[in-house]
């Protein structure tokens, strides 16, 4: 199991890319969540299979419709092997 944490920048609150995140990790079956940020950005940690994140990191690349993405910075951080399920946080 890999962990990725990811930061978004760009227009990607306001527009559903929290729930957009959420789904599309659910669909690739992988653990963690996803919350805003007080400077605008949007933030993402995820485990799972190295491929699912791969395809995730492309995805976030073109967020929801609404959305502009500048930028996705990506990074290796530790699993949590309790950490079930994908949630939003506020």
């Amino acid at each position: 199991m890999t962990a990725r944490r990811f930061v978004i920048s760009g227009r990607v609150q306001g527009v559903g890319f929290r729930y957009f995140v959420m789904m599309l990790a659910r669909e690739r079956c992988l653990a963690g969540w996803t919350r805003n940020l007080p400077d605008g950005r949007v933030e993402v940690l995820a485990q799972g299979e190295a491929a699912d994140l791969d395809g995730l990191r492309a995805e976030l690349a073109e967020g929801p419709r609404h959305a502009q993405v500048e930028d996705v910075e990506s990074g290796e951080t530790e699993a949590d092997p309790a950490l079930s399920g994908f949630s939003v946080r506020h």
